[in-house]
């Protein structure tokens, strides 16, 4: 009920136990939305109990103080107490009272009894609690409280400041640095260190607070090594706070503090898990019973939820105290061997269930547990198993490629497969050597060097032949083929593919055979057999549909719509790359989006001239993407992409392409296949430019011209210096703009040029 101004007039000269008993106020940053709701339940009459809790560190009582600050106008008494120096009081004056409790979860002060009995003796009190966890008294309403928003690290490789700065934890950071260093300013040299130190602390503002303060000693990239170690190292908090504020140990020792031995012995074990870990690893290492307790406390969070299953985390600074303390007592070497053992069985046991029904799914599991599948990888490296790494490398090959994680598994398969003197590990079997080299091949060639690639299936392929390995040999010389096509070689790709697609067949792996005969099909359009290339393609995309492997599907439907794209039919290849975006976005795909984007940007450009700017969009996040994973354009789409561009650029002026460039390189994968698929459908049948509103560049009339001289795409690759498949590129372009179906009309069309 609101408070009358004589009243508050009255009150003016009465003392207050108000919010100064919590200490100095300082302004609270990024607590904007959980003040305005504070006060809104504050206010609610049927409130009589809300308690906030969080994790040591979170900024509780800084909220309360606010909160008790902000009510002194609505309620005609506001009582704070802050428990770890006073009791809690046998009675509260009558009338409209607000008192606030901090730190209801010291250890030698149980009130819980002592709050119901002060509730029950004033009907128009209202009780503002603080702790770690609730206090579990009828009636009591909870606000979480929640570490500060934290930057996103990875989303960029050159964060913007401006952007950066505006994330809460970075802006208490810098308000916390300048109270250190007045000279402090975020710059774009010291940005990206700054944002990782934030997530990193995963924003718990005690932790930001004292790495700020650090900055007196340490640079921000320095400070930002010594913290990767180890967060529990940053101490140094105002000697007139609580002890466990002074220091992160402190604040994690005091968190830990009410655990029985079987509790803490659960937490040390998931202490060693990457933060996001599923339900699954929680109930293997056989922490489920104590999972609401952990949570209760705020030992354990939950920091995901991955198609409806929660993911868990221990959160800093409990995971890197509790590390230290599994290290001094030796208990490191146990627990990391458990979880390394674990992820090894998750990832074998999972790789046949990546090529059906269930490949949505698991896909989306093991890139959850991405972080957890490295550390794993590490440790069974660091103890000489040598195989066990191999088995584990090898059944990554699915979600590696689909993660964008190119790189890694290039490094991982190299490191493996030539024999490591004095890692105690001895030489790997020739079997697991051929498809570690086989598999650096697929990598190669998903990074955009399709000639290293060849070389490196090429050796795996001797290695399948010495051992007699029919099925891997295949699936060897498949990869080559495809390899090949991607080098601009489609007659060797067609020779590779044929042999390999029969074996398959032959052996009835289903999965592989279409994804030979999708290759297959690809080198044939190339050299214009298209009926034989059209009815391969067909029976690859029954195959992905009978078996319902997503990523097969979406890679054999963008071939598709190069087919309907070359004969004209713009209507069933937009409906094509549309399905193969969904399909891609739908398993997270990385490696195989940008180049779907691409053609469907080009598609935009051809059938849809009005959509410029949205061309340029996809181009550019197709761009950010493969510069994300390391990749580069291959040699066959850069000719065509590099004319697209400078097309654009003429016609929407410096400003206007610059514009959409920047747009597109800061949007996320999801958010580029959302913008390809809100361009509008083509309209059926709707007439095209004609040729002459689409005339040929230079190079194209220099092509058109060696066409009609009658040479062919390797003689024209060799005369003009471009690869085969660059020329077959443009012979393309140049039969949709002269309206030809065929050489022969390209060398009639140009004989009647003046």
């Amino acid at each position: 009920m609101p408070v009358s101004q004589q009243e508050r007039e009255r009150r003016h000269d009465r003392p207050q136990a108000g919010p100064e008993r919590f200490g100095p106020r300082r302004s609270l940053v990024g607590r904007e939305t959980e003040t305005v709701v504070l006060a809104g339940r504050l206010r609610d009459p049927s409130v009589r109990l809300l308690t906030l809790t969080g994790p040591a560190g979170v900024g509780k009582s800084r909220l309360a103080a606010e909160a008790a600050a902000g009510a002194a106008d609505f309620f005609d008494e506001v009582r704070c107490v802050d428990l770890a120096r006073e009791a809690l009081p046998d009675r509260v004056p009558d009338g409209h009272v607000l008192l606030v409790l901090d730190g209801c979860d010291q250890p030698d002060v149980p009130p819980v009894a002592g709050i119901g009995e002060l509730i029950a003796s004033n009907d128009h009190l209202v009780v503002l609690a603080t702790g770690q966890e609730p206090l579990r008294v009828y009636g009591e309403r909870l606000l979480p409280v929640a570490p500060l928003p934290v930057p996103e690290t990875a989303a960029a490789a050159e964060p913007d400041v401006q952007e950066v700065q505006d994330v809460p934890s970075v802006a208490l950071f810098i308000r916390r640095a300048r109270d250190a260093d007045p000279g402090f300013a975020l710059t774009a040299e010291n940005v990206a260190a700054v944002a990782e130190i934030c997530a990193l602390l995963e924003g718990l503002p005690l932790a930001v607070e004292l790495a700020a303060g650090r900055l007196r000693l340490f640079p921000p990239h320095v400070l930002l090594t010594r913290l990767r170690h180890r967060t529990t190292i940053l101490a140094g908090g105002p000697l007139d706070a609580p002890e466990r504020h002074r220091s992160l140990t402190a604040l994690a020792r005091w968190s830990c503090r009410q655990l029985d031995p079987g509790q803490r012995a659960h937490l040390e074990q998931l202490a060693v898990f990457e933060r996001g870990f599923g339900l699954a690893m929680l109930v293997r290492v056989g922490a489920e019973d104590v999972l609401e307790t952990l949570i209760d406390k705020n030992l354990l969070t939950v920091v995901d939820q991955e198609r409806g299953e929660p993911r868990f985390a221990v959160p800093e600074p409990v995971r890197s105290f509790l590390l230290t303390e599994l290290e001094q007592a030796g208990g490191t070497d146990a627990a990391l061997d458990r979880h390394a053992s674990e992820y090894q069985r998750l990832v074998t046991a999972t790789e046949p269930r990546l090529a059906g029904t269930e490949q949505e799914k698991w896909l989306g599991v093991l890139a959850a547990e991405s972080g957890n599948i490295s550390a794993a990888l590490r440790r069974l490296r660091a103890r000489g198993d040598r195989e066990a790494v191999a088995a584990v490398v090898t059944a990554c090959r699915q979600p590696w490629l689909v993660q964008g994680r190119l790189r890694e598994g290039l490094d991982w398969c190299d490191g493996l497969a030539e024999d490591g003197p004095g890692d105690g590990g001895g030489t790997l079997p020739e079997p697991v050597r051929a498809r570690l080299v086989d598999l650096s091949g697929t990598f190669t060639a998903a990074l955009g060097d399709p000639d290293m690639a060849v070389r490196r299936h090429r050796r795996a392929l001797a290695l399948c032949k010495r051992l007699g390995d029919r099925r891997q040999g295949a699936l060897v010389t498949a990869r080559m083929g495809r390899a090949l096509l991607l080098l601009g070689d489609p007659s060797g790709a067609q020779a590779a593919l044929g042999p390999a697609l029969a074996t398959l067949e032959s052996l009835g792996a289903a999965g592989p055979a279409a994804e030979a005969g999708t290759a297959l099909a690809g080198a044939l359009r190339v050299q214009g057999e298209t009926r034989k290339g059209k009815e391969l393609l067909d029976r690859a995309l029954d195959a992905y549909r009978r078996i319902r492997d997503p990523r097969g599907l979406a890679t054999a439907l963008r071939e598709s719509a190069a087919f309907a794209e070359d004969a004209g039919d713009l209507d069933a290849a937009d409906r094509a790359l549309r399905e193969s975006l969904r399909l891609y976005d739908s398993i997270g795909e990385r490696t195989e989006l940008p180049a779907t984007l691409e053609s469907f940007a080009l598609l935009l450009l051809r059938a849809s001239p009005g959509q410029q700017p949205r061309a340029v969009r996809l181009i550019a996040a197709a761009d950010a993407l493969r510069r994300g994973f390391g990749g580069k354009v291959p040699d066959e789409r850069w000719g065509v992409l590099e004319e697209a561009l400078a097309g654009l650029r003429e016609r929407l002026h410096w400003t206007g392409f610059a514009t959409a460039w920047a747009e597109g390189l800061r949007l996320a994968p999801g958010a580029a296949v959302a913008e390809a698929l809100a361009a509008a459908v083509p309209a059926p049948h709707a007439e095209q430019e004609s040729p002459a509103a689409q005339p040929l560049t230079p190079r194209q009339v220099q092509v058109a011209m060696l066409v009609s001289e009658g040479l062919t795409n390797r003689q024209i690759a060799g005369q003009l210096g471009i690869s085969e498949w660059t020329v077959v590129n443009h012979v393309r372009q140049v039969m949709r703009r002269l309206n030809c179906t065929s050489r022969v009309q390209v060398a009639w069309s140009v004989g009647r040029w003046p």
